[in-house]
């Protein structure tokens, strides 16, 4: 059934109107009267609609019921990935939504390549919001993904340690495992930091463990920058249930 997001969503009305892209994406469907869809207003409702009209530039809707998101995940999980060269954080974006990412969040480390100015990542945070949207349209989700950008490695941590289970990967950690802090104690929400292409370096490492941020492996084997988070994700999402 086609999704669509909303700003704003007025049920009592018990109509909906599509427009701009989302009444073009409708006309791309080829979406006639009768069809049904679901309209959601980004913060987990879903809405059951169908087509009432069908016109240029506007699709009417007729509202019959408003239920909870039954595709968020019970955890709130967000992601913390170092900036990357290309698309990789792109391509980060996409699938961190499609897993049930709560939030994802680029941010400079000292061994990152790429290095946004102000200008260029306001560019670029656009692109990854939309991204974010599109994702969540075609995987049924209930909320948007946030897609924001740390001012620092510093306020990175900051902004994880507050999550009551937060892990930062280091490929050169032998002993802690993610399944054992996983496992460790009960949790709702986590944020999970992985690095750029050169990986950590142990100072960095260092400040993650002053901030309470636990130190694990991801596997004997280096996974690139654009593989750990979606990895790790992946397995926290299995660990809770999700799969």
């Amino acid at each position: 059934m086609p999704k669509f997001f909303l700003d704003s969503i007025d049920p009592k009305t018990g109509f909906v109107t599509l427009t701009g892209e989302n009444a073009a994406h409708a006309r791309v469907l080829r979406l006639k009267n009768g069809d049904a869809v679901t309209v959601c207003d980004g913060s987990g409702t879903d809405y059951r609609c169908t087509v009432s009209d069908v016109s240029d530039g506007c699709v009417s809707l007729v509202v019959h019921s408003a239920d909870a998101s039954a595709a968020e995940a019970r955890v709130r999980c967000t992601v913390y990935m170092a900036f990357a060269k290309g698309d990789k954080v792109e391509h980060v974006v996409q699938k961190a939504t499609e897993l049930g990412a709560d939030a994802i969040v680029a941010f400079p480390c000292r061994r990152c390549v790429s290095r946004p100015d102000g200008k260029s990542l306001d560019k670029k945070l656009e692109r990854w919001q939309k991204i974010a949207a599109s994702a969540a349209e075609q995987s049924g989700r209930g909320r948007i993904p946030t897609v924001t950008a740390a001012d620092s490695y510093e306020q990175a941590l900051s902004r994880a340690a507050q999550a009551e289970l937060s892990v930062l990967f280091y490929e050169n950690e032998r002993a802690n495992t993610f399944r054992a802090a996983m496992e460790a104690a009960p949790f709702a929400t986590a944020a999970l930091i992985t690095g750029p292409e050169g990986g950590f370096e142990a100072e960095e490492v260092r400040q993650a463990e002053e901030k309470g941020i636990r130190i694990c492996t991801l596997g004997s084997r280096i996974l690139r920058c654009e593989t750990a988070p979606l990895c790790a994700l992946a397995a926290l999402m299995y660990a809770a249930g999700e799969f």
